[in-house]
């Protein structure tokens, strides 16, 4: 049996990759959690007594307890999705974005080289690295281009990943995942504020008393996928022959705009009945002459990432990574979940 280290075990990534492997491998899983005592383990609370689960407190901004982790464990897996991954707030926590996205990647790089060299590493890296594009759409090929500080902490990372895998000969790769998102996702990312939202608006509509949904910019155009299709496009990464970085991505762009009318018209309110009016700060969704979406420029980001889309045919072809859900499925499987929950 091999032992795999998961960081970012709470959050979505994480929680979706223990899940995946515990039901398609055997090997066990080490949950690295910071604070372990602070009970918010939601995405995770089912898995709470499998005798392949282990939990474990590691803070992946501390280079003592990384260092001292991974001596003791000397995993043969080290699966790395800790990050600060809300892009809008990188702007107002630059530091710590590049603290816990690149500076910790480089804690592990240097701890696995010392204690446990054949150790297959796997960390996450982000469309946003691509930033301001050059075409689209965007491969393995496509420079990187960050415009926000989570994006060049992120292709910092990835030219540590490189550097310490040419240098020592390890296994140590990190992928491009465009956008993914699912039930688990967090609320302050704009899919689930949007699919949270509806689900409120939908039962607070018939009382006649409900605030609307604040969104900033619904032009931005996102690839958006099922992050349960992306672990196991990462498994499949970790187990080449040789490391080798692939872009995930569902190879279509959808707008932000698109998502909440394909998100209001699941949940009852139906598209023939809903209209945008006006331009700008001003436009709005409205339901008959209710108004269910609003402009808040609070929301707009400093320098914007206007599109994003992957080309994955590389990762379809090598790695035979087939993923199942497209863009309405997963639409409509966060609203059902939020509908459920509300």
């Amino acid at each position: 049996m091999k032992k795999i280290i998961i960081t970012g075990v709470t959050g979505q990534d994480g929680s979706f990759m223990a899940d995946y492997l515990l039901k398609n491998t055997e090997h066990a899983i080490v949950a690295g959690v910071r604070r372990l005592s602070v009970k918010n383990h939601d995405n995770i609370n089912h898995l709470v007594g499998n005798p392949r689960f282990k939990l474990i407190d590691l803070d992946v901004a501390d280079q003592a307890n990384t260092e001292s982790v991974i001596a003791e464990e000397k995993p043969d897996y080290f699966i790395n999705f800790a990050a600060n991954s809300f892009v809008g707030v990188s702007w107002k926590m630059p530091v710590n974005h590049m603290e816990t996205n690149a500076m910790a990647v480089l804690y592990q790089l240097e701890a696995i080289r010392k204690h446990c060299p054949n150790c297959r590493y796997y960390n996450a890296g982000s469309s946003e690295e691509f930033g301001d594009v050059l075409h689209s759409p965007q491969s393995e090929l496509h420079p990187l281009r960050p415009r926000s500080p989570y994006g060049v902490s992120k292709a910092s990372a990835r030219h540590m990943v490189k550097a310490w895998r040419d240098s020592y000969n390890l296994y140590a790769i990190q992928g491009w995942l465009f956008n993914h998102e699912g039930t688990r996702r967090g609320e302050e990312f704009v899919t689930r504020k949007i699919t949270k939202n509806v689900a409120r608006i939908k039962y607070e509509y018939i009382l006649n008393d409900f605030k609307p949904l604040e969104l900033g910019n619904i032009d931005a155009k996102r690839d958006w996928s099922d992050a349960e299709d992306f672990v196991e496009g990462v498994w499949l990464m970790l187990n080449q022959e040789y490391p080798k970085e692939y872009v995930l991505s569902s190879n279509e762009t959808h707008t932000i705009r698109e998502f909440v009318e394909e998100a209001f018209n699941f949940a009852g309110f139906g598209s023939e009945k809903c209209r945008w009016e006006g331009r700008g700060v001003d436009e709005k969704y409205y339901h008959g002459d209710k108004v269910l979406v609003q402009i808040n420029p609070e929301f707009y980001r400093p320098a914007e990432v206007d599109l994003l889309l992957g080309d994955s045919s590389l990762a379809r072809r090598e790695l035979n990574w087939n993923p199942q859900t497209d863009f309405l499925e997963l639409v409509r499987k966060m609203v059902a979940h939020d509908l459920r929950e509300c």
